[in-house]
């Protein structure tokens, strides 16, 4: 079982990745980190307590943390998310008061964790990792590794011609982890694309408890303007670090555009060596997720 912290800013699809990683008994949830991206600070930092509360998981701390990126104004995706973040989905409020101070939260528990021990799944801006590396470099190193979802490389953008959201948030932040030595694994929208829910699959999560459910809600909420499927992005943080024989990765040298199209990931031979998933067997994907969701 992998022992894991979030690091998040939900957001519809990073809800799904929650419940996925709380549902599936595939992760040891050490605790929930959160960070302005999708919305602000105290809209994320509700909703991972609501819910940790519909998982009945009262015994996962929640830690506020960047309320905004290190240098940039805050893009807000309000528009896609909904005011609350969740696409007005019914959830519980959180079990307990959220902590605060991320960085602070995330270099005591990794100096007092085994070196290597605990892994770190992002699912937004990379600010809060930026952070601690700036602030505790030595805690820093102790991550076992960093799965992140950010970046495209073949694929078009969503926010500029070839950025993608998480990075263009914060495109130094995401600068300073790739800078950093940490074992990183990025997934871009390269496959995230790939993993689509449709109403078939709504529906099929809808046979099931609690957490798919409440996932089948959530997706629902995703789709707009008539669109007949949606994107399953931060789900595939999680499906990576449970099944990762069902991506494929490459070996790449990169660096972050920080000026012409900031958060662009540009292929680099003076860059740093970035693990990159960029195959995925998209229909494997779906069922993982699904399982796990669907699990009793």
């Amino acid at each position: 079982m992998n022992s894991v912290i979030i690091d998040t800013d939900p957001g519809l699809d990073d809800a799904v990745a929650i419940l996925f990683a709380l549902n599936s008994r595939c992760f040891d949830v050490r605790g929930i980190t959160t960070v302005a991206g999708n919305l602000g600070i105290d809209v994320t930092t509700r909703n991972a307590g609501r819910l940790l509360a519909l998982a009945g998981r009262s015994d996962i701390p929640v830690i506020s943390g960047a309320t905004a990126p290190l240098t940039r104004p805050a893009i807000d995706e309000a528009a896609i998310h909904g005011d609350d973040g969740l696409g007005g989905a019914t959830l519980p409020e959180p079990l307990r008061p959220a902590e605060t101070d991320a960085a602070l939260w995330l270099e005591r528990k990794l100096l007092a964790s085994p070196e290597r021990s605990l892994d770190i799944l992002a699912l937004g801006p990379l600010t809060n990792l930026a952070l601690l590396i700036a602030r505790a470099p030595e805690a820093a190193s102790r991550i076992g590794r960093i799965i992140a979802m950010g970046g495209a490389i073949d694929e078009r953008g969503n926010v500029g011609p070839r950025s993608e959201f998480n990075l263009a948030f914060d495109p130094e932040a995401a600068a300073a982890v790739l800078a950093s030595g940490i074992g990183l694994t990025l997934i871009p929208l390269d496959v995230t694309r790939k993993v689509r829910a449709d109403a078939a699959y709504i529906e099929r999560l809808r046979t099931g408890g609690p957490a798919a459910r409440a996932s089948a809600d959530l997706i629902a909420a995703y789709f707009q303007n008539g669109r007949e499927s949606r994107p399953l992005h931060d789900p595939c943080v999680m499906l990576y670090a449970a099944a990762p024989e069902i991506f494929g990765i490459d070996n790449l040298t990169l660096s972050v555009d920080l000026v012409t199209d900031p958060g662009t990931l540009e292929r680099d031979a003076s860059g740093y060596a970035v693990k990159v998933a960029l195959a995925i067997d998209a229909a494997a994907a779906k069922d993982v997720l699904a399982e796990g969701l669907l699990r009793d």
